[in-house]
């Protein structure tokens, strides 16, 4: 029997969970280039949602007021996470699994019915699309109806699943989009952070309920884009989830305004389980046995893969949308920034065989290449302009000599 490498193993596992981000925040790039007119649009700053609570942003402003209302306000949205994890925590530790289970399928029918169907509203008025509102009505129920049981059935073809999962990503990632400049910004730094501590500090929320999901062998309530089918068998198995958020914490930012009891969770899955010696030199992302080649075959088959919690594909979304109301150039900027941190965080969790937060690696570099444009930007403004003004000196000396 051929042994698979480490490199094409790992390869392919890249690929299954980088496509579908890609696509995520490419669409995401058009709806937003589409609808939005630009970062500092009045209409964004007038918007108030979980995530902008605290402080409203406004235009007239200063950068000192602007920066500490959004920190501000990133400190509370924070909080409030991760005061509902634990409150997640909670419930699933008392065996409340089918009020949370209900409480999923309600929101992904609030975000595709009501969020989903808003910007389709918006995106029609744009570009003027002769449509009926019975007919729009029926289209968007059929839809949402179609894509909970796609999300929450079994015997779904993945595929379908895969889809639904990428369009709740594209329509809360666009609603988040909405939120004032600064605000975005501070957010998304806030919550790598946060993705940071609750995932591999002791004691944090999402460490708690990847142990706690691993004695009961069950899946987590949360919602999480897989590469492959997963055999119910191997939930336990699950050692190579990336920790992100669930599209109901999005949903809760994006939509505060229209229902605050939205909760907001973030969504790692199980510890590992020892590596096997034998297998050092095999993919480690592939577990498997050279002496027994069927029994290796039968473990591949069974092993779950890379999964992808639904906020990673939100955040990295809304660091390109938001970056797509500058220029193309910070767009692809902050595209290859996040697809070079997820790359990086693929490969470290390969190494450690844990889960890992996607958030913060990619994030980081995301608002550094961001900052690093901006900064390059005013750099060339201003150049311009003192250019501008020894022209005007020398025409001015040239004129006072005549």
């Amino acid at each position: 029997m051929v042994e698979t490498s480490v490199l094409s193993t790992l390869g392919v596992e890249i690929i299954g969970v980088m496509s579908p981000v890609s696509i995520c925040m490419s669409l995401v790039v058009l709806l937003v280039s589409s609808l939005s007119s630009s970062p500092s649009d009045p209409s964004l700053s007038s918007i108030r949602t979980a995530a902008n609570m605290v402080y409203l942003e406004k235009p007239t402003d200063s950068t000192v007021q602007k920066l500490e209302g959004s920190l501000l306000n990133a400190f509370v949205f924070v909080a409030l996470i991760a005061v509902v994890t634990f409150l997640l925590v909670l419930l699933y530790y008392y065996n409340f699994t089918n009020f949370l289970k209900n409480y999923m399928r309600f929101s992904a029918f609030f975000v595709l019915a009501s969020m989903g169907g808003s910007i389709a509203v918006a995106f029609i008025g744009r570009f003027s699309i002769p449509v009926d509102a019975v007919t729009f009505s029926i289209v968007l129920f059929n839809f949402t109806i179609a894509g909970v049981a796609s999300l929450f059935s079994t015997g779904t073809p993945i595929l379908v699943r895969q889809g639904y999962m990428v369009c709740l990503g594209i329509i809360v990632a666009a609603w988040f989009t909405r939120l004032p400049e600064w605000t975005t910004w501070s957010l998304l730094i806030a919550l790598a952070v946060y993705d940071l501590v609750a995932v591999l500090a002791p004691g944090g929320p999402l460490k708690l309920l990847v142990e706690l999901a691993s004695t009961r062998d069950d899946d987590l309530p949360a919602l999480v884009y897989e590469a492959r089918p997963t055999p119910a068998s191997s939930r336990s198995a699950a050692r190579l989830l990336i920790a992100g958020a669930s599209s109901d914490a999005a949903e809760a930012a994006a939509s505060g305004s229209s229902s605050s009891s939205h909760s907001i969770e973030l969504q790692p899955l199980s510890s590992p389980p020892l590596p096997d010696p034998e297998a050092e030199e095999r993919s480690p992302l592939m577990s498997g046995s050279r002496d027994r080649p069927e029994e290796a075959f039968g473990e591949a088959m069974m092993d779950p893969g890379i999964k992808l919690g639904l906020g990673d594909f939100i955040f990295y979304s809304v660091l390109v949308g938001r970056a797509a109301m500058y220029d193309l150039m910070t767009v692809y900027a902050c595209y290859l920034a996040i697809v070079s941190g997820l790359a990086c965080t693929l490969m470290l969790l390969s190494v450690v065989r844990q889960a890992l937060p996607a958030l913060p690696i990619s994030i980081t570099l995301g608002d550094l290449e961001r900052l690093q444009l901006l900064l390059s930007n005013e750099s060339k403004r201003l150049n311009a302009a003192v250019t501008e003004l020894k022209e005007l000196e020398t025409v001015r000396v040239s004129v006072e000599c005549f």
